[in-house]
């Protein structure tokens, strides 16, 4: 999203988060953010675009295979739904939106045209409508950063899953100190059309997973998983990287591309980047279990 864009819509503030989708959509020289956010119509093949992506194919192996029950949590228009349908879930998508264009509604058209099962449920992660040990699977995809009580919320994951039952959230704002979180929304695209970003540090995400009773088994970093940095990938995030250093200098870019090509040396680049990164609102992922 470029500077410009955001100081000329900076005052834009809209009633409903499906006011500002809608808007969004109307915005010709915005249509790559729309689809890089699944927001584009039709919905089915937004949806399917999700479940072919890199970043789903990424999360599928963590998957139990024998399927199961899932509940996906903040389920927006049910893009993780209808993924973990498609991987042979029975999925309870939980949305407190009830609108047709980016919450239950949009959902509940998803499943009756599809005829995947799953049933919608519109309440809010802080205090989940289910009985203990219900769930195989507790999926959560950019939601924990928006949990009015991130505890509570995490305290309820680990109530609804079964033993043994997985965990996974991906693609979670951190900040580095609570000084950034004003800047990160400042400059954050979305939320100057609606509101309702936020971010938190890293330890406090891991506390609450932790204090939870949830054991957890691993931490995606923002430059190790498609996962956190989709829709790019990596051949694009590479090509980024180098005609960043090399300053827009043709010969200067294609040497540095050509030595992030050699064997080895994107982990070491990784490893630096993930030292170096402080940018606000980089994204995290996380994997637990109830044991």
């Amino acid at each position: 999203m470029c500077e410009n864009w955001l100081k000329m819509n900076a005052e834009k503030h809209f009633v409903s988060w499906e006011q500002a989708v809608e808007w969004l959509r109307q915005q010709p020289d915005q249509a790559q953010l729309v689809r890089d956010c699944y927001y584009d119509n039709p919905l089915t093949a937004s949806v399917e675009r999700y479940w072919k992506s890199l970043e789903w194919q990424s999360i599928k192996p963590w998957l139990p295979e024998s399927g199961g029950k899932a509940l996906d949590v903040g389920a927006g228009r049910g893009i993780a739904s209808y993924a973990l349908a498609k991987q042979g879930f029975a999925v309870t998508s939980l949305e407190p939106d009830p609108s047709d264009t980016v919450g239950a509604g949009a959902i509940k058209g998803l499943a009756s045209e599809t005829g995947l099962p799953i049933t919608v449920v519109e309440n809010f992660s802080e205090s989940l409508p289910f009985d203990d040990d219900s769930f195989d699977v507790v999926f959560a995809r950019a939601v924990l950063h928006h949990s009015q009580d991130l505890e509570a919320a995490c305290r309820e994951f680990f109530r609804v899953l079964k033993p043994d039952g997985l965990f996974i959230a991906i693609r979670e704002h951190v900040i580095s100190v609570e000084e950034d979180l004003p800047r990160f929304l400042e400059i954050h695209p979305l939320h100057n059309l609606y509101g309702g970003e936020h971010a938190y540090l890293l330890e406090r995400y891991l506390s609450a997973i932790e204090q939870s009773g949830l054991i957890l088994k691993q931490v995606l970093l923002p430059w190790y998983s498609p996962v956190n940095y989709g829709p790019s990938n990596l051949p694009a995030m590479k090509n980024e990287i180098a005609r960043r250093v090399g300053r827009g200098i043709a010969p200067v870019s294609r040497l540095i591309g050509f030595l992030l090509d050699l064997p080895g040396a994107w982990k070491i680049v990784r490893f630096l980047m993930t030292k170096i990164d402080n940018r606000p609102g980089r994204l995290y992922s996380f994997i637990a279990v109830k044991s």
